[in-house]
């Protein structure tokens, strides 16, 4: 009888395992979705930024030289 138990405890923690697996798939999934979307509004914050701006305001400075 108590093989039959280890053998369930052993399938329980695969099962567990495999839930927490999936469920950190989907975090970072949902967070590599999260940081698209904000780069998103950057980049249009950016180009509106730059519609505002009069002629040759708008050019990006290289200040790492």
């Amino acid at each position: 009888m108590s093989d039959v138990v280890s053998i369930a405890q052993g399938f329980a923690a695969m099962q567990a395992a495999s839930l927490q697996q999936a469920l950190s798939t989907e975090m970072v999934r949902q967070n590599a979705e999260s940081a698209q979307s904000l780069v998103s509004m950057l980049e249009q914050s950016v180009e509106q930024a730059k519609a505002i701006l009069p002629e040759g305001q708008g050019a990006v400075v290289d200040r790492t030289a």
